[in-house]
């Protein structure tokens, strides 16, 4: 991981970053995202960040120094760009803030934005462009579960360490799909369509059976971060609720591409019970992690 100047670089890098809209249209439709970009789905993107900043308490976890006013931080895999949004209310308008994702389509409008938000194209599958190199303090990265497969992770990790300054930070969030169970108010309460649901829509796709979140601190380890921590959280059965109803939305999603047209047929009639037995008192629950490494100074 080999430490790039990035003072002659700022001229090809302020290009990328303000790229249109129209530009992100057309890069971004041969990914390979397993969700939509529409209006419901950006609402369940967005409202999940408000209730995942209920479960942890913060944005950028308090081990991680965000008192210089000249910060860089990167969100990658931006979407809707909420985290970063959001972050831009707490900290100075001279820390630049850059979103990278391979489409831009669930972003507001650049006008919308607030000044020190930015955007660059960058799958995070393929390396990194070189005046991205070294740049950043802080490297955000959230929900990628649903996208990358556990052999992916190790490049990933490489990738993502190379984002950073020496000494820069990565901050990973992500619920382990693999701690998946069912919480209810009563034990009575019947859970039949919730744990089928669950058990069709991770036949239609390997990416919805992911196991390697909770090996995320030890990944890190062995892509040469240093002062690894993790922070472990169960939610509070309000906020569970919450989120396990903003989650159902996702099924849909999945339907709508699911290559098994029975499963699409089902789900109307599927979803109706799930709703029953949601309000009944059930709901899926998982263990959320945020897992921190330090670029060592020396790499």
């Amino acid at each position: 991981m080999n430490h790039l100047g990035t003072g002659s670089r700022d001229a090809s890098l302020m290009a990328s970053r303000h790229s249109s809209t129209a530009d992100s249209m057309t890069q971004g439709r041969s990914d390979d995202y397993i969700f939509n970009r529409d209006y419901l789905d950006n609402n369940r993107i967005n409202l999940q960040h408000y209730l995942w900043r209920e479960i942890f308490g913060y944005l950028v976890h308090p081990a991680i120094p965000t008192s210089n006013p000249h910060l860089k931080i990167a969100d990658v895999g931006t979407g809707t760009g909420v985290w970063l949004t959001d972050l831009s209310d707490r900290l100075p308008a001279t820390v630049q803030l850059d979103g990278l994702d391979i489409s831009f389509d669930a972003l507001p409008p650049r006008r919308w934005l607030p000044a020190n938000v930015n955007t660059i194209h960058w799958n995070i599958k393929t390396d990194a462009p070189e005046e991205l190199l070294g740049v950043y303090d802080i490297v955000h990265v959230r929900l990628f579960a649903f996208v990358l497969l556990d052999e992916d992770l190790p490049a990933i990790l490489v990738r993502l360490a190379k984002l950073l300054k020496p000494g820069g930070h990565l901050q990973w969030d992500e619920p382990d799909i693999a701690s998946f169970r069912i919480e209810k108010a009563d034990p009575s309460i019947s859970t039949h369509a919730l744990s089928r649901l669950l058990k069709i829509a991770q036949g239609q796709d390997a990416r919805f059976k992911p196991t390697w979140v909770s090996q995320l601190p030890t990944l890190f380890r062995s892509a040469g971060f240093h002062c690894v921590q993790y922070d472990v959280r169960e939610a509070k059965p309000w906020v569970a609720l919450a989120m396990h109803e903003c989650n159902l939305m996702v099924h849909e999603v999945i339907a709508s591409k699911a290559k098994d047209k029975a499963f699409a047929q089902e789900l109307p009639e599927l979803l109706s019970k799930v709703a029953d037995e949601t309000r009944q008192g059930a709901a899926w629950a998982f263990t959320r992690y945020t897992v921190l490494g330090t670029r060592p100074h020396d790499a």
